[in-house]
């Protein structure tokens, strides 16, 4: 009979190529970095998204050569957005893969299940897809962050609601080590906004109810929500709010940055505000994203806020990998890594150092307009 472990869905991305394999690197990928994500569940369309935007960037690379000639494989599993599983995934990918690096981990409890490998091999993990603190403070010897905090979101979120004349505002929350990371941040915007929150609840991540909190929401008359959760749960969340009558402004974080997420949100989508941590996907004036628009042209598709988080990061590591040398070790990895100094992403600067792994401190907001899109 199959083990949870062995029945995980498997997707083996081989960049460069365009074409799905088994989890046994191909002959040709000379360099093998290891993936493990929610690629079913509730953050599937973010992960999908982020992961081919990388890819955008990691095919161009392996169409020119590669680096130093060799060519990079990406080899993601799915864990199902389950903590347990992704550490085992990782597991997996390190003792049994030999990847040289992780990348683009999803979800606060999952990377923190994937740690304790990274540091038992020596194996450094880039561009974790997520803000938590726990990756920045204290600085963890093998996480190299790309991305902005959840708590430097959460704080611009509630501050600039304050900003608006908004003074009434809840906070719904995951009951879990992302949605306290978050919660830490809106603290700190209430604090700074001189406010308390008028309802602050919480709801089991694994088996969500919304019915007791949309009541007590509708009753504390919040003029906006701050959702601290991914995924369909926060598309659950507010179909349950606007089910009793509930008309405030929602606001989320950017793991919900995904065109998955609006078109899951359905006519609830317009006016929703999400938290952003990289610059517009329109936005002509950085060139990092106009590259990225031209390679996605290329490949007949539309950049979204979650492609451009991958794209980032896949920057950062083929950056690294450059500066390990001809034959990058994990060692080497780390090493070159804490070399980085300013590196220009193409509008964007990110260093690291032995005792800074925090990568950008970029943050914005966005709201989904009319049109299904996200606006700034």
């Amino acid at each position: 009979m199959w083990s949870w472990q062995k029945s995980a869905t498997l997707t083996a991305l081989v960049v460069g190529m365009g074409a799905g394999m088994g989890i046994h690197a191909s002959a040709q990928a000379q360099i093998v970095i290891g993936q493990t994500a929610g690629f079913s569940g509730i953050v599937a369309s973010g992960v999908q998204e982020t992961t081919d935007g990388a890819k955008l960037y990691l095919d161009n690379v392996n169409a020119r050569g590669g680096v130093g000639g060799q060519k990079i494989e990406l080899v993601s599993l799915d864990d199902k957005f389950d903590p347990k599983l992704a550490g085992e995934n990782a597991r997996k990918l390190i003792e049994e893969q030999n990847v040289t690096a992780l990348f683009l981990t999803r979800g606060t409890p999952h990377n923190e299940a994937i740690i304790p490998h990274l540091d038992k091999h020596g194996v450094p993990l880039i561009g974790p897809s997520t803000g938590a603190m726990v990756l920045h403070k204290p600085v963890p010897r093998h996480v190299f962050n790309v991305r902005a905090t959840y708590q430097r979101e959460a704080e611009k979120a509630i501050t600039h609601l304050a900003s608006l004349g908004v003074t009434r505002i809840a906070v719904v929350q995951a009951d879990d080590s992302f949605g306290a990371d978050g919660m830490a941040g809106a603290k700190r915007g209430f604090e700074l906004a001189k406010l308390t929150p008028v309802l602050q609840e919480k709801f089991d991540r694994s088996k969500p109810d919304f019915s007791p909190i949309s009541s007590k929401l509708k009753e504390s008359q919040a003029q906006a929500t701050l959702m601290l959760a991914s995924g369909s749960a926060v598309v659950d969340g507010y179909a349950a709010f606007r089910k009793v009558g509930y008309g405030g402004q929602i606001v989320t974080l950017s793991n919900n940055a995904s065109s998955g997420f609006i078109k899951s949100l359905g006519e609830n989508a317009r006016g929703v505000i999400v938290t952003q941590v990289f610059p517009g996907e329109r936005s002509g004036n950085f060139a990092m994203v106009r590259e990225a628009q031209d390679l996605a042209k290329a490949k007949g598709k539309e950049i979204s806020p979650a492609m451009l988080e991958g794209f980032a990061a896949a920057k950062v590591l083929v950056e690294g990998l450059k500066r390990a040398g001809p034959k990058p070790t994990r060692e080497k990895l780390v090493a070159a890594l804490e070399t980085m100094q300013k590196v220009d992403l193409g509008g964007l600067e990110i260093s690291y150092s032995p005792t800074d792994h925090t990568g950008l401190d970029f943050a914005d907001l966005s709201i989904i307009g009319t049109d299904g899109k996200f606006r700034r």
